[in-house]
């Protein structure tokens, strides 16, 4: 959608405050996002996402959370409660992918017709299963395929395609090495064994 005040829906006068705003206070580029997730039976268990931490405070404009089921397929044991975590990775990598290629077309001045995005990732489950202590327990490879038409030569639309890529911050995560922790938190009425 493409307005004298909008490209690709997004409102440019906004864009432009938000841009300059960031430029001059670094500080307000830092979030922190967060996801809380509580097992149900099996493999079922539910995340909700809601509070945030941006431009310099705890977001306010969310009054209910978001909800995601995960769940796993039979044949991986489950009941098909939910996509499974692994297909949730694709799918935050192809949101995350496609917003940065609007997002970065919108500020080059290219108008973006048509985009769509198939995914598909190769697991080995040795990994998860500890079969083979050479197997990776992740993704061994993934692959995004995008389908994308705009008013852009074919040159600027692979520039476009590789720097979104590089500056999608979901495939940044995935595409190097990222310390995670894992801690267990000791609750009040917990008795140690």
């Amino acid at each position: 959608m493409n307005t004298a005040q909008t490209r690709n829906g997004i409102d440019l006068a906004q864009m432009t405050q938000t841009l300059e705003t960031l430029d001059r206070d670094r500080d307000l580029t830092r979030f922190r996002f967060r996801a809380r997730n509580r097992w149900i039976t099996g493999g079922e268990n539910r995340s909700t996402i809601r509070d945030f931490y941006g431009a310099g405070a705890e977001d306010q404009s969310r009054t209910e959370p978001f909800c995601y089921t995960n769940g796993e397929p039979p044949i991986l044991l489950g009941h098909n409660e939910g996509a499974n975590p692994v297909e949730y990775l694709l799918h935050a990598l192809a949101g995350c992918v496609t917003t940065t290629t609007v997002l970065h077309a919108t500020a080059r001045g290219i108008h973006i017709d048509e985009l769509s995005t198939e995914l598909e990732g190769e697991i080995d489950l040795q990994g998860l299963l500890a079969m083979d202590p050479d197997v990776q327990a992740g993704y061994r490879e993934i692959r995004i395929r995008m389908q994308i038409s705009a008013d852009c030569s074919d040159d600027e639309l692979d520039d476009l395609i590789g720097f979104a890529r590089d500056h999608s911050p979901v495939c940044s995560t995935i595409c190097r090495p990222v310390p995670v922790t894992v801690e267990r938190v000791k609750s009040a009425g917990s008795v140690a064994a």
